[in-house]
C-alpha cells in the first residue's frame, strides 16, 4: 500500500511540474515572438525609407520656372548634391573672393 501512495504522490508532483513547464513554455514562446514582430516592423520601415529615398521631390513653380523649394537630402553632403540653381548661388561668392 505504501508503494501505491508514493507512486500517486510522485505522479501528482510530476503533473504539477508539467503544468508549470507548459505555462513557462507558453511565456517563452510569446516572448520569442516579440523580436520577430519588431524585426518585421523594422524591415517595413527600412523598405519605406528606401522607397522614399528613390522618389525625388516634385518641383514647384516660381515666376513660371520650375524650382526645387528645398533640396532633397542625400548621402553626399557637398554642394554637388544640390540642383543647378543652388550650385550657382554657391559659385557667385567664390568668384567674388578670387577677384
Amino acid at each position: 500500500m505504501q508503494e501505491l501512495e508514493r507512486i500517486t504522490a510522485r505522479r501528482s508532483e510530476l503533473d504539477t511540474l508539467a503544468e508549470e513547464l507548459a505555462k513557462r513554455l507558453q511565456e517563452v514562446q510569446a516572448e520569442r515572438e516579440e523580436p520577430v514582430i519588431a524585426e518585421r516592423v523594422l524591415n517595413r520601415l527600412a523598405e519605406q525609407d528606401r522607397a522614399a529615398a528613390t522618389v525625388a521631390p516634385a518641383p514647384a513653380r516660381v515666376a513660371g520656372r520650375a524650382v526645387l523649394l528645398i533640396p532633397h537630402r542625400s548621402e553626399t553632403p557637398d554642394e554637388a548634391a544640390l540642383p543647378a540653381g543652388y550650385r550657382d548661388s554657391f559659385a557667385v561668392p567664390r568668384c567674388s573672393r578670387r577677384g
